[in-house]
Parts: C-alpha cells; structure tokens; sequence
C-alpha cells in the first residue's frame, strides 16, 4: 500500500499551479489534482506532467472541501496511511514531507502535522504581506491550521471528511471535528509551503475579506464556540459603533467622539502589538489600517452568509484572484 498520497487543488492557478506541481515531483508519493472548472491549461499542464487529475462536474457548487473529498473518493477504497493536502497557489518546501511524516509517525494521536506557509513575495504589495503576517502562527499543538496539512487517513475518516457546504475556513471546520474524533493536531517549527497571494489591488483584499466573513459566520452556526471573538469584534466594529456614531451626529457629538475615541484606540493598541512583534514601522501602520478597515467587509460576507442560509441557497464559492 502506498505510504503517503498528495492532493493539490485548484482553479485558474496559471503559473501558480504549475509551481506548485512541480515542486512536488520526486515525492514518495501519489499526486492528484483535483480541477475545479479552471478555464487555463491547468488540466493539461497536469496531465502533461503525469499526475493524476479529478474534473470537478461544474453542475454542484465548487468548494475547496469539496475538492479535496474528490481526492479522497479517487484514492479508492485502500487509502495510503497519510494524505498531504497543499492548495494549488502553494509550492511544497523541499525537505517538509520528511520531516511531517516523521512527526505524525512518531506518534499514534496525531491526527494533523502542519508547518508555517510563507509568503512568495511579502514586499510585493500591502496586500501580499498582510497575507504574510496571518500565516505567522507560533509552533505547537493546536485546534485548527489552513488548508496545507498532513492528515492521518485514519483521522479523515473519523472526522467524516470535509463539509463540502463551508466555502471558507473548511480547514478550520475539519481540524475542530478531527479532535472531536480524539486526535491532536501540531504545528512543526519547520516551513512547509510557500504561498502565492498574488494580490495587487484594493477589490481583492476586500474580497478577500468578505471570504472571510462568511467563514466567521457559517462556522458560527456549526462549532459557536470557535471564532467567537473574530465576530463579536466585526459586529462591534463594523455595526454597533457606527450605529452609535450616527446616533451621535444628530444627538450629541460626545458620543460621537467616544466613538472616534475607540476607534483610535483600537487601532494604537493594534500598531503597537505589530510593533511588539518586530514588524517595521510603517508596515505596522498599514497593516493596523487594513485590519481595522477589514470588519466591514468581514460584516458583508457574515450577512451574505445569512442571507443564503434563510433562503436555502447554495453556498457559492468568494473568489478574489
């Protein structure tokens, strides 16, 4: 039986895909790729590069976990003892599935073995290192990790898989039930992929964002103790305070400086712990400016959320690239 197995997924990758197809050949392993209607070569790059691809049908929604439960499904029914999940946009760091797989050999529990994912070009946009900065995750044991991840199959099956219905933050919904199936999940001290946000523009950081809200809010109604704080903080920010600060304009304008006063505030406390971390001065500034400025699309993607699921609707793919 095949030892370990590689599920890269994607759409519309261009030469993000090809990098990351390339830097997994040499692996121990058998590699797929699972194609969600990308309109580019992606397909036939792959095929021209002997890995083995899955053609979503385009009739159901396209999610990321559905992608990968694809993958899965086309391993058949004797699945390799480890699966290593690395999204399309991502290229593997040489010497990572070594040191992963020692890691969750070693230790019978470990349902998940992840490292850090860097940024390809940090200090190509504002955008690019906000991304950068969000994949800075201390190492250790943890509850949850983004989509590049090496999962025991055991641990897959017993969580059931990935909820194909969650369009965002599916990463973080599966690592909750691998752990509620009795596993452990650790972060190594070791780079394991390098990203490729390839954001250059305002529309798709705030798209990016929306994503993201609707992750806040559809993980809400399956795990509500997990990001609760992120949606406290978007309804507080994004929607009580402005509420106040209009009620100010036409009451009183102490209430409306209060609420400029928490708003400053907030954003002082945010720059000094960027610089705590080590980030540069100016870039801390920026990144405290967009991560204030994120609750209000992180707002309109929680209502989005909300809206479909009153009216029964599918749950249908952001995209910002």
């Amino acid at each position: 039986m095949t030892k370990l197995a590689i599920i890269a997924i994607g759409r519309n990758e261009g030469e993000r895909l090809r990098a990351c197809l390339t830097s997994l050949q040499g692996a121990d392993a058998r590699i797929l790729y699972v194609d969600s209607g990308s309109t580019d070569d992606s397909v036939e790059f792959a095929r021209g590069l002997g890995v083995e691809v899955v053609e979503l049908d385009q009739d159901t929604p396209f999610t990321a976990a559905r992608a990968r439960n694809a993958g899965i499904a086309a391993l058949g029914e004797d699945l390799p003892d480890f699966i290593h999940f690395i999204d399309g946009d991502c290229v593997l760091v040489e010497g990572w599935l070594e040191t992963g797989l020692a890691a969750i050999e070693a230790d019978p529990q470990l349902g998940i073995v992840t490292g850090w994912r860097r940024e390809v070009a940090p200090e190509a946009s504002i955008y690019n290192a906000i991304c950068d900065h969000e994949w800075q995750r201390p190492a250790g044991p943890i509850t949850a990790c983004g989509g590049d991840m090496l999962v025991r199959s055991e641990a897959f099956q017993a969580a059931g898989g990935f909820n194909p219905e969650v369009i965002a933050a599916e990463d973080d919904e599966f690592c909750l039930r691998v752990a509620m199936s009795g596993y452990t999940l650790l972060r190594l001290p070791h780079d394991m992929t390098r990203h490729d946000a390839d954001m250059h523009r305002f529309s798709q950081w705030w798209q990016r964002a929306v994503r993201n809200g609707h992750g806040f809010a559809q993980l809400g109604t399956l795990h509500p103790n997990h990001l609760t704080r992120e949606r406290l903080r978007v309804l507080v920010f994004a929607l009580i305070l402005p509420a106040l600060a209009l009620i100010g304009a036409f009451i009183t304008p102490w209430l409306l400086l209060g609420v400029v006063a928490v708003y400053l505030g907030s954003y002082l406390r945010t720059w000094l712990g960027l610089r705590q971390a080590g980030m540069a001065t100016g870039l801390a500034a920026h990144q405290a400016l967009f991560l204030s400025l994120s609750k209000f699309p992180n707002l309109i993607g929680m209502a989005r959320f909300h809206l479909r699921k009153r009216r029964g609707a599918d749950m249908q793919i952001i995209e910002y690239k």
